[in-house]
């Protein structure tokens, strides 16, 4: 009896214990779970010809991978990463939320598309590959090998190109994938570059690795070199000066392509940035080439987006500002207002492609009532308002947050809240205004409240680069005020702004000598040369 007993105790301990380390590392191997049930979505969908509804097969297996990601959103406070595959695979706690970020948008963008493409023929094609990125975007978000960052990368590129010339026949679609593929490659290339300086630094390819030798010895001269490479991919894929075109030219492919594109693809160059942050801290040349093709991919953009009046197009023009400013945050050193955004941006550019009819309708409403243009003493009181707003914030919770440079910057970027359109009533306008207020209070308390997140980010604020930061925002600010009140005192640079200075014009040219398309014949017609589509968008 009492052997019995003691058999009985010992084995409901081990089950305990069973229970107890299962439960552990149960949230770590969830999201390897739901790599696994969109990589079979991808797979079925692509291997069963007959497959007429392949939306019953996507659907529910996206549901479950998104629950699957789920316990991603409570990481162990104790510790700043969780290894799911030692060397391999790691759950950070920033990845944890972008991956249900990712996944709840890929459903929501999935049982869209259901609606949207009701009787396209090649819908299974095209839920194989939205399947295919959604699994290569949460293996990136895992990586933490040079190895596995790299491969998935470039998955993600390959499945998006299936997504982006569904309309094969469009041949504006084939020309963006055309640039878009060789801005890939080139970053492939910077990627192994720097993956190969890290790993004779490191003498590893493992990530964790080489965060743990830039925290204790710093970074040399190879480590320095990996970090420029590392940008300047980071660059090339998150579609900044001067490979920015094929992100305005895809606007050809189906609205919630553009959805998934601009919200959450386009994206992942911010995740990148925040995971090297140790070693962009140490490597000052890197951060300061971020910080000039940021602000400067903010400033082109920003001033090309006013002048455009197709919806899609403006908002395409939106993404390039606002991932220039996603890099520039990350050149100063502001980490966690780089997640923040990320995030941020990722549902608001969802919502707004998903309802880009709706915005059409406004837009035609607020032509006909006259409200067009702006007050000019909004203009002026906007950034002043903004950062008061912000100031109070701060100082209400009992310490200032970030540097002085950082209030100013984030002033003028939500300075356009405040601004105020001609020819609506004085009700309207106060409305107008005090919502206007409430969004950059919103803003501000999200700020602030995303430095208490458990998110193991850490800034690193550089003054020099905060201040020139800050005078290129100030012009770019001048100028939109100017095109939103007199849209003529600008004169040619009103033209040249239309268009986006010209800048597409010389990277396209050079894509076409260098590494000319190759183009497929169709059944009925001949798909046009490149030289016929760049004659067509050769300005005159």
């Amino acid at each position: 009896m009492y052997f019995t007993e003691r058999m009985l105790r010992r084995t409901i301990a081990i089950v305990f214990t069973l229970r107890n380390e299962f439960m552990t590392a149960l949230p770590a191997f969830l999201p390897v779970v739901a790599v696994m049930l969109l990589a079979a979505s991808a797979l079925i969908l692509a291997t069963h010809k007959a497959l007429h509804r392949p939306w019953r097969v996507f659907m529910p297996l996206s549901v479950l991978a998104l629950l699957a990601t789920l316990p991603g959103l409570w990481p162990d406070p104790a510790t700043q990463a969780t290894p799911v595959w030692p060397g391999w695979l790691v759950l950070t706690p920033l990845a944890g939320a972008v991956a249900v970020l990712v996944q709840f948008l890929g459903t929501v963008i999935g049982s869209f598309s259901s609606r949207y493409l009701e009787g396209e023929a090649r819908q299974r094609t095209y839920a194989a590959a939205l399947a295919g990125v959604l699994a290569a975007v949460q293996l990136l978000l895992l990586a933490d090998h040079w190895l596995v960052l790299i491969a998935a990368w470039a998955l993600i590129g390959v499945a998006l190109q299936h997504l982006l010339c569904f309309y094969a026949e469009r041949p504006f679609a084939r020309l963006a994938v055309h640039k878009k593929r060789l801005a890939d490659r080139a970053a492939d290339v910077l990627l192994l570059a720097a993956a190969l300086l890290a790993w004779s630094s490191v003498g590893s390819g493992s990530l964790t690795d080489l965060i743990d030798t830039v925290n204790q010895h710093g970074a040399d001269t190879a480590l320095q070199l990996c970090a420029l490479c590392l940008a300047l991919a980071v660059i090339l894929r998150t579609a900044l000066l001067p490979v920015h075109g094929w992100l305005i030219q895809v606007m050809e492919a189906p609205t919630p392509v553009s959805a998934l594109l601009h919200a959450g693809v386009v994206n992942l160059g911010g995740f990148i940035l925040i995971r090297f942050a140790p070693l962009l801290d140490h490597a000052a040349a890197a951060r300061w080439l971020l910080v000039a093709l940021g602000l400067a991919s903010a400033v082109l953009a920003g001033m090309v987006m006013l002048t455009r009046i197709t919806i899609k197009v403006r908002l395409a023009w939106s993404t390039a500002a606002q991932m220039g400013f996603m890099v520039l945050e990350c050149g100063l050193g502001m980490y966690t207002l780089a997640a923040l955004h990320l995030i941020g941006h990722s549902l608001y550019k969802a919502h707004h492609f998903l309802s880009a009819s709706s915005a059409v309708r406004e837009t035609r409403l607020r032509m006909l009532h006259g409200a067009h243009g702006m007050h000019a003493a909004p203009l002026l009181a906007a950034p002043v308002l903004a950062a008061a707003i912000l100031m109070a914030l701060q100082l209400a919770h009992g310490a200032i947050a970030w540097p002085w440079w950082w209030t100013l910057l984030l002033a003028l970027a939500w300075a356009p809240l405040l601004w105020l359109a001609r020819g609506v009533s004085a009700r309207t306008s106060v409305t107008q205004i005090a919502a206007g207020m409430l969004m950059v209070a919103a803003l501000g308390l999200a700020a602030l409240l995303a430095h208490a997140l458990p998110l193991g980010l850490h800034d690193a604020p550089n003054t020099a680069q905060g201040v020139v930061a800050l005078i290129g925002m100030a012009a770019l600010y001048a100028c939109l005020a100017v095109l939103q009140w007199r849209p003529h005192a600008l004169g040619i640079w009103q033209r040249w702004s239309y268009a986006g200075f010209y800048v597409d014009e010389h990277y396209t040219r050079l894509a076409l000598r260098l590494w000319p398309a190759q183009w497929t014949v169709a059944p009925t017609t001949a798909a046009p040369s490149p030289a016929a589509i760049w004659a067509v968008m050769s300005p005159r």
